[in-house]
């Protein structure tokens, strides 16, 4: 059931995520009337802040930690955390209300496990539509959580102001995969994990990866952590509210409003397909002979 927005931000103010919750299992589900309810929207420039990187890097750890920090100011935070989905029932398999049980009942935090539903790029369909609504109803600050399915997360670029990198030191050979998508996408590395022996010379390899890819150019800050230990935690929520008040650069922007604006568009042209009668049809000419899969797909578009 899609809820008011009056209703939402006053809910969101007292700590009740009820209306919240209810209106973003519609937009999920895409009930009627959520069209109309999205284009009603009026939202704030609430900082998105992307967290990605390989499975095992501590994303959930870390990120329990910036809430901590931000709670501690009096700030609202929204955590939107996608996780791979079952393939039984459609659903997150790895729910963060587990890995973020501290939080579940804090008023000051929103906490929202998603299913990728078999969307590749480690986010899901409908992340546009929900982190715009957070953005509408009164938090102060918006994470985002990507699967940790390593080079193909770079999605999460074309949503969030910033993107935070998590590595471990054990990921040197990962780096040197990840030069051309996780390296290029971060506005911020962290080194989760510091405290192990190799955490020194990954560090420096890293550096070293970043000069040989930018030359001269400004170097993306490194910051170690060790989450465990709610070490490093303040140093990176400086760094992101450094590069939060630089701002986007108008190019950036117009960057990231381009990739929403393509992603609004495709959904949109694939809910206008009849999918029914697609199947149907490939059922009757997958079998034939030299079947070509572009001039099959020629049929439903112009």
């Amino acid at each position: 059931m899609i809820h008011s927005i009056a209703n939402i931000k006053k809910g969101v103010a007292n700590g009740d995520f009820l209306f919240l919750s209810k209106t973003i299992s519609s937009i999920e589900n895409k009930e009627e009337g959520v069209n109309f309810f999205l284009e009603s929207l009026q939202p704030y420039a609430v900082p998105l802040i992307g967290v990605t990187g390989p499975p095992g890097a501590g994303k959930s750890t870390l990120i329990s930690c910036l809430i901590a920090h931000w709670v501690q100011q009096g700030k609202k935070v929204a955590i939107l955390s996608v996780d791979p989905s079952s393939p039984f029932h459609k659903g997150a398999l790895l729910g963060d209300r587990i890995r973020l049980k501290d939080w579940y009942t804090n008023p000051n935090v929103f906490i929202r496990s998603l299913a990728t539903r078999g969307h590749l790029g480690g986010l899901m369909n409908g992340m546009i539509e929900l982190s715009t609504l957070l953005q509408s109803v009164g938090f102060d600050i918006i994470l985002i959580e990507t699967v940790g399915v390593g080079q193909s997360e770079v999605e999460i670029a074309g949503l969030a102001d910033t993107t935070l990198v998590v590595l471990v030191p054990e990921a040197g050979d990962e780096v040197q995969m990840m030069k051309s998508g996780l390296m290029e996408i971060a506005d911020i590395f962290v080194v989760n994990k510091s405290d192990r022996p190799d955490a020194a010379a990954f560090t420096n390899h890293l550096l070293h990866s970043m000069r040989e890819g930018i030359g001269d150019a400004t170097i993306i800050p490194v910051i170690k952590t060790i989450a465990t230990q709610h070490f490093g935690i303040e140093e990176l929520a400086a760094a992101i509210t450094a590069l939060q008040s630089q701002g986007l650069s108008s190019a950036r922007k117009k960057q990231l409003l381009i990739s929403k604006l393509y992603q609004i568009i495709t959904a949109h042209q694939m809910q206008a397909l009849n999918h029914t009668l697609i199947e149907q049809n490939l059922d009757i000419e997958m079998n034939t002979p030299h079947f070509n899969i572009f001039s099959f797909s020629r049929k439903y578009y112009k």
